[in-house]
C-alpha cells in the first residue's frame, strides 16, 4: 500500500489532532528507521496505523481482544492500552495487511514486551517522541534516540512507569517487564 492511499485511509478513522500526531510518527519511525537500520517501509506503514482503533467503542476493542484471545491481560489494565492488540487485528482484517512485523509494532507499541524486535522499539519510541509530544522528559528521550535506541526506549519506559505510579495508576506487567529485560540486556 502506497504512503498516501495509507494515510487516506487512516485519516477516516483519526481526529484531525491524532491525525497530525500520527504523521509526526510516520515522519519520525522513518528517521529512526534510516538511523537504525531497519526496514523503512515497514517502519512508515507500522507508524501509520499504529492509532488505527484508537477511537474505536471500548466494547469493539474488547470484543476483538477477546475473539483473538491474545493478550487477554490487557483488559485488566486502562483502556487506553486497548487500541494496540485491538488495531493490529483491525489493521489486518480491515485494510489487509499481513506483515506479522508491522502487525506486531502495532499491537506492542503502547505497552512493549521482553524481546521487543527492532521495528517495535522504533514504532514504541517514535509515538512517544514525535514532534507534536511537549511533556516532561520528552526533549530527554529525544536526544537518546539520536544515538542509541535502547536508551531511548528504556527512558521512555521510565517516565511511563513513573507517570502512572505518582497517579497511583496500576502498570502493565509487559511495561515493567519489557524496563527489566532491556536493563538486564545493557548490563
Amino acid at each position: 500500500m502506497k504512503r498516501d492511499e495509507a494515510l487516506a485511509c487512516v485519516k477516516e478513522q483519526l481526529t484531525e489532532q491524532r491525525y497530525t500526531h500520527t504523521v509526526g510518527v510516520m515522519e519520525t519511525a522513518v528517521k529512526l528507521a534510516e538511523r537504525f537500520g531497519a526496514d523503512v517501509k515497514k517502519a512508515e506503514t507500522a507508524a501509520i496505523f499504529h492509532d488505527y482503533a484508537k477511537f474505536r467503542p471500548k466494547e469493539e476493542m474488547k470484543q476483538i481482544i477477546l475473539d483473538e484471545n491474545k493478550s487477554l491481560e490487557v483488559l485488566d489494565f486502562h483502556h487506553e492500552l486497548w487500541h494496540a492488540p485491538a488495531g493490529a487485528s483491525l489493521v489486518k482484517t480491515e485494510v489487509g495487511i499481513t506483515d506479522e512485523d508491522v502487525l506486531s509494532a502495532i499491537r506492542y507499541h503502547t505497552s512493549g514486551r521482553p524481546g521487543m524486535t527492532l521495528l517495535e522499539k522504533i514504532i514504541y519510541v517514535a509515538d512517544y517522541i514525535e514532534p507534536g509530544r511537549l511533556f516532561p522528559g520528552v526533549d530527554e528521550v529525544r536526544a537518546l534516540a539520536e544515538e542509541n535506541l535502547d536508551l531511548a526506549l528504556i527512558q521512555a519506559l521510565k517516565n511511563t512507569i513513573t507517570f502512572l505510579l505518582k497517579k497511583n495508576q496500576a502498570v502493565f506487567p509487559d511495561t515493567i517487564a519489557t524496563y527489566n529485560a532491556l536493563l538486564k540486556e545493557r548490563q
